[in-house]
């Protein structure tokens, strides 16, 4: 089992505020970003792997815990000059990372981590999270393409056909599901000021790869005529 320093990627020399910013990185990584992980290696391996993360920043934010801990753990920390040991989150996203781009999996003992992989790590959790997976209908691909007014109905049809829940596309856009359930409905009363259900809108639009400024401007041209 790797010791609590492997497990936030942080050497046993590192300071108080490396291993918090550490934790941070990693914690937002396992928690905020789930989707890319489950593909991976599972919702309960990810589960455990919090559970460590917390355990493993309780003990070492303490002063006091740290240092009995490297009592019990025999650890030295003048004779540790390695970098941190490459925890589940790095070796798994990149290993996958370079399987998609066909380079090798395996790297020596002695390679460092590189400094690109938290960008590979974003770079795989930015193309999960946004990805959409449905049967292509060109008969509805033409009329969404040659649609100029976008009314709530055809965004809720457009979402559904693309295969997207309320709750994926509130995570994907980061509005409420009850705003989003309300863009689709056109429920005006339990909408905000037009100025930031156009901002809704456009990112509704976008997390469905449509044309966003096409599909808010339309859609806010619509509730000001039902307004008047």
């Amino acid at each position: 089992m790797k010791n609590y320093y492997e497990i936030l990627e942080v050497s046993p020399n590192s300071t108080q505020k490396e291993i918090t910013f550490a934790y941070q990185k990693i914690k937002s990584a396992y928690s905020q970003n789930g989707l890319a992980l489950y593909s991976l290696i599972g919702e309960g391996e990810c589960s455990k792997m919090l559970e460590l993360i917390d355990e493993s920043y309780n003990i070492l934010s303490s002063p006091v815990k740290r240092k009995r801990y490297d009592e019990v753990r025999g650890l030295n920390h003048a004779d540790q000059d390695q970098g941190p040991a490459p925890t589940s989150i790095s070796s798994l996203l990149n290993k996958h990372l370079e399987q998609q781009d066909g380079a090798p999996s395996s790297r020596p003992n002695n390679e460092r981590k590189s400094p690109s992989s938290t960008k590979n790590i974003a770079k795989i959790i930015a193309t999960k999270r946004f990805a959409l997976s449905y049967d292509i209908d060109p008969e509805f691909e033409k009329e969404i393409e040659q649609t100029t007014e976008f009314t709530g109905e055809f965004l809720q049809r457009i979402r559904e056909y693309k295969k997207i829940d309320i709750l994926r596309l509130a995570d994907m856009t980061k509005v409420s599901k009850v705003y989003l359930s309300n863009i689709e409905k056109e429920e005006l009363e339990g909408l905000p000021a037009l100025a930031y259900v156009r901002g809704f809108v456009y990112q509704y639009a976008k997390c469905l790869k449509l044309n966003p400024d096409l599909v808010a401007t339309s859609y806010i041209y619509r509730l000001k005529k039902m307004k008047t």
